[in-house]
């Protein structure tokens, strides 16, 4: 089933070359605004060049895109942001395929629950552990190692491989976001996000909210005479789990294997300043999940309802209104058009690289990149190493062999859609 270009570079892959890239990425320490995040970017860029691409390296006019009116959002705090494009020298008249990773890693929270430093990442037999093995690192490895393998068997595009590698997309998207402001695009996109062996081809969205709720403060002592903001925020968290439920009826069919494919989740509270006071002010904060095809407004509309709705059942709110606000990340939805060819060439590629069978499609329920992509035109889908199961989490491994299967099935995808000479 394959030709000889195709054999040769499935060939050309150097498979202990793709575990030490994945060593050497995962030891960069590129939390989200750090200043790590940058040092990949340089990092990649060297990368990039010395396998013969084309580089765009520039510092992000970070003030402009913030004022952007379509701007994502952000959560992380940052001095700088670097984007990386590269592109394939080769080409003429074929398509573009994008490959697309993000560099940035979220914080590795307890250190007590890893076993050993995050950022040194522990090789068990054929299982690679270590703070973004999977997410994403492993899928960075496998577009380098296509790359890779495509160059030293010497094979000539018809079209252009275009490399988007981004920062910021674990809080909203501003890598992804300044990219394609900076006009670099094509005409399909391969997201490398671990996906398990199967081919997602739609994500959910995510709205980070805040509830600001208000109370009166008193001596504990004579709690009689205020009123607990915790208390007062209870009625709230009930109406919320209730509207979590009704935003979960008849799921789209790419989601409904998923228990919540729209979550509605209180991440933090912060409340109180003194143990003995009763406390004034409550500020909640969590995450929206958006719909397949819904408009970040209604969702946001649709919460903001609920919210006031429960606060005018309760006599102490309905004179002292919570508050509703949307800050950080904001992720819409996006999905692959129906019928588009990219998702057969990317699960025919892997079949006949791998010898496994088709991986089948289904959608994911957290944001991504991929809605930004959608949304400037650009169809896109996720296919890559790792499962997002053990992602953000102290289990956090990937196995090496599927970054190879990955590599192989990004090398075929590519002979493919782009055309060779």
């Amino acid at each position: 089933m394959l030709n000889d270009q195709e054999a040769a570079a499935l060939a050309a892959i150097d498979e202990e070359a793709v575990g030490r890239t994945l060593l050497e990425l995962i030891a960069i320490p590129s939390v989200t605004g750090s200043p790590a995040e940058s040092e990949i970017q340089h990092h990649l860029a060297g990368r990039l060049e010395r396998l013969g691409l084309d580089v765009d390296l520039w510092g992000m006019d970070l003030p402009a895109l913030y004022a952007h009116p379509a701007f994502p959002g952000t959560e992380a705090p940052r001095e700088e942001a670097w984007g990386l494009v590269g592109h394939t020298p080769d080409g003429g008249d074929g398509p573009t395929l994008i490959l697309q990773g993000h560099v940035d890693v979220v914080p590795p929270g307890d250190l007590a629950a890893w076993d050993g430093d995050p950022f040194v990442p522990r090789v068990r037999g054929d299982v690679v552990h270590g703070r973004g093995a999977c997410d994403m690192k492993a899928g960075l490895a496998a577009h380098l190692a296509a790359l890779a393998a495509i160059r030293a068997a010497g094979v000539r595009l018809r079209g252009r491989v275009a490399v988007h590698f981004v920062v910021g997309e674990e809080d909203g998207g501003l890598g992804a976001f300044g990219t394609l402001q900076r006009g670099h695009g094509g005409d399909a996109c391969l997201i490398a996000e671990p996906t398990a062996g199967t081919v997602i081809t739609a994500n959910a969205g995510a709205l980070t909210f805040r509830i600001t709720v208000p109370g009166k403060a008193a001596h504990a002592s004579s709690r009689e005479a205020g009123v607990s903001a915790i208390d007062a925020y209870l009625p709230v968290h009930r109406a919320l789990a209730r509207l979590e439920g009704e935003r979960n009826r008849a799921p789209d069919p790419l989601l409904a294997e998923y228990p919540i494919p729209y979550s509605l989740s209180v991440g933090t509270l912060r409340s109180g300043d003194w143990a003995s006071s009763v406390p004034d002010l409550l500020v909640a904060e969590g995450r929206l999940g958006v719909r397949l095809g819904e408009d970040p407004a209604e969702a946001r509309a649709q919460l903001e309802r609920c919210v006031a709705q429960a606060c005018a059942a309760d006599p102490w709110l309905r004179e002292h209104p919570a508050a509703v606000t949307w800050p950080g990340g904001q992720f819409a939805g996006g999905r692959l058009p129906a019928g588009h060819p990219l998702r057969d060439a990317v699960a025919d590629a892997y079949a006949d690289a791998t010898g496994a069978p088709r991986p089948r499609e289904r959608g994911a329920t957290y944001g991504s990149d991929l809605r930004l992509y959608a949304a400037a035109g650009i169809p896109a889908l996720q296919f890559g190493p790792g499962d997002i199961a053990v992602a953000h989490s102290a289990r956090e491994h990937v196995s090496v062999r599927e970054v190879v299967d990955a590599a192989r099935a990004v090398v075929l995808t590519v002979l493919r859609t782009v055309g060779t000479k």
